[in-house]
């Protein structure tokens, strides 16, 4: 069923708890902790623009990291509640707890337009148990309950599904509804050649998705250390590669499913192979896969070899649409990242509608520059994942229908 957006939600002169994904990265410099990338604070700006300008009175939750044992300053969110207050014209305030008297009171604080920050609510092991007790506590400190944070979305949490029945009405934010959108809806239909892009290091990992996305997919292109499974599986010699020896006849049982249902799989033609897995080593371009041949003993593929480049450029600029999950090697080193960036810059330059599903491939198109030139950027990994299998994720499940 359809459920309620932040649209849907009278908010004047209400307390509005919103759930935000502020889990982000932090560094130690000159003895404070400091944010060095920004982005899913950004990413929440909307939602919070809108909750201030309807005057509405903002609390806003979120976890960062797993800690361990309770509190730990380094996993403070606090950091995030000063980068906040750089970036909107309101005023924020940062409490440190959760729950309890301090946080209550700093609620009763708030005038109407103002935001406060509450602590990491993994600071308590409830959290993550989604405790009712816990949930209960949170919920009580708002009228409505706003979910806007996609990437945690799949975990049944007290503060993404538990809160919900403590709170008078929910909705979805902003950017959780984007995601939906062009994760779920924009798919049901997509304008064809429909091409799903999955890379990574295990089949195993995206099974679930391959075999989801073959009832929609026009073609699946497959690279990362995934498609040395299955070219072990098909007779190929893949030296010392990655690879799921016990995955092999799942291999070819995703291959025989994609026959069946006249869905192309997209296999590298070559790889790049090298002996030594470090910046500037030795790397030299296989001959094609077939008749047993393939990346050579004692060497290692690290990447999709320059044949396959080509072939995967052509198939890209003819798709109208592009789901890319997952690169195709090694990127991070630049020694083996010419085929990840090869794809990246295709699909940037393709007039397809492009989706980029969250983890690495969204590290791998903000490297090389070219998040601006994509349709849409999951900010979630593991929920982008089981949204594109499928799945209902209880984070949206949970929320008021329509």
């Amino acid at each position: 069923m359809a459920k309620k957006t932040i649209r849907d939600l009278q908010l004047a002169d209400k307390t509005v708890l919103v759930r935000v994904d502020f889990n982000v990265p932090l560094k130690d410099e000159d003895g404070r902790r400091v944010i060095t990338d920004d982005t899913r604070i950004q990413g929440a700006l909307p939602t919070i623009k809108h909750l201030v300008e309807q005057n509405a009175r903002v609390i806003l939750m979120s976890h960062l990291g797993r800690p361990e044992g309770g509190r730990d300053a380094a996993l403070s969110l606090e950091p995030a509640a000063t980068r906040l207050g750089e970036l909107i014209d309101a005023k924020v305030s940062f409490v440190s707890d959760c729950i309890g008297e301090d946080v209550a009171a700093a609620v009763q604080a708030l005038n109407d337009g103002d935001v406060l920050v509450l602590e990491n609510l993994r600071f308590h092991k409830e959290e993550t148990a989604n405790d009712d007790a816990f949930a209960a506590k949170l919920g009580a400190l708002a009228h409505v309950f706003v979910n806007d944070a996609f990437g945690t979305a799949h975990r049944a949490h007290a503060s993404t599904a538990g809160v919900v029945a403590h709170v008078s009405d929910s909705a979805m934010g902003f950017l959780m509804e984007r995601e939906l959108k062009y994760l779920s809806d924009e798919l049901e239909s997509p304008e064809r050649p429909f091409l799903v892009i999955m890379g990574g290091a295990k089949v195993s990992d995206k099974i679930e998705v391959i075999k989801s996305l073959m009832e929609k997919a026009d073609a699946i292109m497959i690279g990362g250390a995934m498609a040395y499974t299955f070219q072990k599986s098909m007779g190929n010699s893949i030296g010392n590669s990655l690879v799921e020896n016990d995955k092999l006849d799942l291999a070819r049982e995703l291959l025989s499913i994609a026959d069946r249902k006249n869905v192309c799989i997209l296999l590298p033609v070559d790889a790049v192979e090298t002996q030594e897995f470090k910046e500037g080593a030795e790397v030299r371009n296989t001959p094609k896969y077939g008749g047993g041949k393939g990346i050579s003993d004692d060497w290692e593929g690290v990447d999709i070899g320059s044949v396959s480049v080509e072939e995967f450029k052509k198939e890209i600029a003819a798709a109208k649409t592009i789901v890319w999950n997952g690169p195709m090697g090694v990127f991070e080193i630049s020694t083996f990242a010419n085929g990840t960036k090869a794809i990246a810059e295709a699909v940037a330059e393709s007039d397809a509608t492009t989706i980029i599903g969250g983890g690495d491939s969204v590290t791998a198109v903000n490297k090389f520059g070219l998040a601006g030139k994509m349709t849409f950027i999951s900010t979630g990994g593991g929920a982008s994942l089981e949204l594109l299998e499928g799945k209902e994720l209880p984070g949206v499940a949970a929320l008021a229908d329509k």
